[in-house]
């Protein structure tokens, strides 16, 4: 738990297919309330994989309004500690890049690379059946933790997306989901690139007396 992290540079180097029937077996073994494993995974790769990084980055690149996602990550306005923490990473990544505050163009290709997978050869989609409660959303928490860490058990490296969210409507299109398939986010696997700056982003973690209550 403590070596992963989220990677933003990956190398072109396939992930065999036996690795991520592994991972996702395992990581299937996430608890869920009354054993409901609400999780459903796409896994892209080849021409698949490209065609929905174009069909996204094409949408991304014109600016069209209307990309919206379906339900709300992030608090309307962000708030303290919360404030702070997510400034902190985000500049701690675009110090490392050498991109300036006000350096736009920057910014926005940066972004822009979420939606390569950060060149991962293998993008990992995760949806769920959108009459699903807020508890299956907890489940999914677990479930995708669990990728995670069965993915870095395997020598492999992952980054959760949100930033797929505004573009549900395209992904949903290119992969055939369903009238009730909602999508919950994205995320990419494969080999770190150990060469990528960005890949030397370490995030601190609050100390336990800021989110622990001991009742004695």
């Amino acid at each position: 738990m403590a070596g992963r992290h989220s990677v933003r540079a990956f190398l072109p180097r396939e992930v065999p297919r036996v690795l991520v029937t592994e991972i996702l077996a395992i990581a299937g073994r996430a608890p869920s309330g009354t054993n409901l494993q609400p999780w459903r995974v796409h896994v892209l790769t080849g021409t698949t994989r490209q065609r929905l990084v174009d069909a996204v980055c094409a949408a991304y690149d014109s600016r069209e309004p209307g990309h919206r996602a379906e339900y709300d990550y992030y608090p309307d306005k962000f708030f303290e500690p919360y404030l702070a923490r997510r400034r902190k990473i985000g500049w701690g990544l675009y110090g490392l890049l050498g991109i300036g505050k006000g350096d736009a163009a920057r910014m926005n290709a940066q972004m822009r690379r979420n939606f390569e997978f950060f060149g991962a050869p293998t993008g990992l989609i995760f949806s769920i059946d959108r009459r699903m409660g807020q508890g299956s959303w907890l489940d999914y928490g677990m479930f995708l933790q669990s990728v995670m860490l069965a993915a870095r058990a395997r020598g492999l490296d992952t980054c959760p997306q949100v930033s797929w969210l505004d573009y549900h409507r395209i992904i949903g299109e290119t992969l055939g989901f369903g009238p009730q398939e909602q999508l919950v986010c994205g995320m990419a696997l494969g080999y770190a690139d150990p060469q990528a700056v960005e890949n030397s982003l370490c995030t601190e973690r609050a100390d336990l007396d800021e989110f622990v209550v001991f009742h004695e």
